[in-house]
This record gives structure tokens, C-alpha cells and sequence, in this order.
């Protein structure tokens, strides 16, 4: 018998015939498919969101507001990528914001008495104390929600309160230190990109890679899905859980250390309220808050539209108080879309 489907000339001219009528329709369904995502109905946002805003104020565009905007974004999306981690395991971390102000705070002080040291080495002895402070307090929120059993809201509510508290202990309610050469470091030196703002740029790229391509990154997608399956299937899910609070710690110090540059001291209320902002911006990108579900990419540019969002209503000089009415209703329509679209969440491997 004739091995047509591999031999005979015919058949193979109408499989060449076909194969790109059947590359052409996936080629249609994966730009559907791309269209129908949240992360792309955002970035539509987005633009609109800019387009208006320069509408309004042409300033919005300038390269001065864009550097702001940058500087801006950047202390959201430190938090925003710890958070990412965190509640795609399955939990959610509200320490970070007073996490950011303790470890100001805390590294103002240990910067002010080096007098006579040089701007570089006070500036990374200040980063150290920290990522010191930040690891500290995320090993407090492991020992907490590992040891003592309390459900991550309760854990990471506490010590929320105990950090707030010393931060207002130990600054006595005033900003500590007064470093006018720090803030340099915030200027744009290249285009629109300061140093610090390139550094988390790349903090983030590395943070993207190893949440979506590493073995980290699967375990912590599984623990988020199903905690007993990922623990039958021999994941140690009490360790993995100690690396996602620890690394939450890790970055919400960092943005202390951002803050310290951006104001030039460790302001006692720098932090006050930037554990909602992250939340919203992992929110809005559309990460779930059930666990398992989610794409760092969606936090970014939530984190981006929040920021636009409140840094444009002050550019044409809406109250100010209407900001935290806008991130609500942003927050309420990203969980309204969430909502609205069953089964159609975006996992570690889309």
C-alpha cells in the first residue's frame, strides 16, 4: 500500500496548503486571546488615563512630571511586587507600609552620627540598616504565622501596629536626620531615570523572572492554589512561606531606604498607608486575592495607573482628598472585572 500521507506528492501539497490556514487561526486566537486579557484592557487604561491628564495640563507629559511620576511609581511598586509574592501564596502582608517607616526611621538615626564619613559610604550603611530592618520584621511575621499559627491578616496586622508605634518611639513623632546631599541621588541623571529608579527597575525585572520562570515562582503559585496539594506533592510549604515574608520585608526596607533619598530624612509617617497602595495596585492588576492566580506584569501597571491617577488630580488641582475616593473606586471596578470573568484568571504559565 502507497504511504500516502509521507510519499505521494498530493497529499503533501494540500497539508502545505493547510498548515498555514491552521497557523493563521492560531495566529488570530492568541491575538484574541491577548485583547480579552486584563493586563491589556489596562494598559488601554493607562493610555487613556495619560491621554486625559495631558489634555488637562500639557505639563503632565514634561520631562520634569514624568521623573516625579517615575519617582513616584517606584515606592509603589517595591511594596507592590512584595505583595505580589505574598498573595499569590495565598496570604497578605500589611506590615509593609510601617515596615518602610521603621526602617527610615531607623537608618535616619544610625546615618546621623556618621559625621565625618563620606555621602557613598553613610548611603550604603543606611540601605544595610535597611534591608536589616525589613528582614527583621518579615522573620517576625514567619515566626508569627509558622510558630504561633495566626492567619497572615492577624500576623502581619500586629506588627503593622508594633512598627508604626516604634517608628513613633524612636522618632519621637518628628523627621530624623537632615541629609540635603541624599536627595541628589533622586535627580534625573539619565533622561528621565534617577539611580535609585533604574536600580528598582531592575529589582523588579529580576523579581519578574523569578516569580514566572523559577522553581520559587511554581512553588509559590502551587502553595497559593491548593496549600495540602503542594505539600502531598512535597514542597515544604512552612519555608517556602518564611522566604515570600522575608523577601516581602526585604523590599518594603529598600523603599524605607527610597524614601530616606526622596525627603532627605526618616520621616515618622513616610510609610503611613502605602500597605492599601500596594494591595490596590496588585489588585487592580488583577492578581486574585484567593491565591494562585496572578501576573507580576498586572501589578506594574496597576501600580502605574494608581500613581497617575493621584499625581494627575494634583496636577489640575483637584482636592487632594478625592485621591484615596478615586484608588477606591479603581480598587472596586479591578474586583468588579475580576469578578465578572470566571475562569479566566491569568496563571504563572500564560
Amino acid at each position: 500500500m502507497t504511504q500516502q500521507g509521507v510519499d505521494a506528492p498530493g497529499p503533501q501539497g494540500a497539508a502545505a496548503v493547510v498548515e498555514p490556514a491552521e497557523g493563521a487561526d492560531g495566529a488570530l486566537e492568541r491575538i484574541r486571546t491577548l485583547v480579552r486579557g486584563q493586563q491589556f484592557l489596562l494598559l488601554i487604561a493607562l493610555v487613556v488615563l495619560v491621554v486625559f491628564f495631558t489634555i488637562e495640563r500639557s505639563a503632565f507629559i514634561s520631562q520634569t512630571e514624568i521623573s516625579n511620576l517615575l519617582n513616584d511609581w517606584s515606592t509603589v511598586v517595591l511594596l507592590a511586587v512584595g505583595e505580589t509574592f505574598v498573595i499569590v501564596s495565598g496570604g497578605i502582608d500589611l506590615s509593609v507600609g510601617s515596615t518602610v517607616t521603621i526602617s527610615g526611621v531607623v537608618a535616619a538615626k544610625v546615618m546621623g552620627g556618621m559625621t565625618g564619613t563620606s555621602e557613598p559610604v553613610i548611603l550604603i550603611v543606611g540601605l544595610l540598616v535597611c534591608i536589616a530592618i525589613g528582614l527583621l520584621v518579615g522573620a517576625i511575621n514567619v515566626l508569627l504565622i509558622n510558630v504561633a499559627r495566626l492567619v497572615p491578616f492577624v500576623a502581619t496586622l500586629a506588627t503593622l501596629g508594633a512598627g508604626a508605634g516604634f517608628a513613633l518611639v524612636i522618632s519621637g513623632g518628628a523627621p530624623v536626620g537632615a541629609d540635603s546631599q541624599a536627595i541628589e541621588f533622586t535627580t534625573p541623571k539619565l533622561w528621565v531615570f534617577s539611580w535609585p529608579v533604574l536600580a528598582i527597575i531592575a529589582i523588579v525585572v529580576v523579581s519578574y523572572l523569578y516569580l514566572h520562570y523559577s522553581r520559587f515562582g511554581r512553588f509559590t503559585f502551587a502553595i497559593g492554589s491548593n496549600r495540602f496539594a503542594a505539600r502531598a506533592a512535597g514542597i515544604a510549604v512552612k519555608r517556602q512561606i518564611a522566604k515570600i515574608y522575608m523577601l516581602s520585608g526585604l523590599l518594603a526596607g529598600i523603599t524605607g531606604m527610597f524614601y530616606f533619598l526622596r525627603l532627605g530624612s526618616g520621616a515618622p509617617t513616610s510609610g503611613s498607608g502605602e500597605e492599601l497602595q500596594a494591595i490596590a495596585a496588585v489588585v487592580i492588576g488583577g492578581v486574585s486575592l484567593l491565591g494562585g492566580v496572578g501576573r507580576l506584569g498586572g501589578a506594574l501597571i496597576g501600580a502605574a495607573i494608581l500613581t497617575v491617577v493621584t499625581d494627575g488630580l494634583v496636577i489640575i488641582n483637584v482636592n487632594p482628598n478625592w485621591n484615596q475616593v478615586a484608588v477606591a473606586g479603581l480598587i472596586a471596578a479591578a474586583a468588579a472585572l475580576q469578578a465578572l470573568r470566571p475562569g479566566r484568571g491569568l496563571t504563572s504559565s500564560d
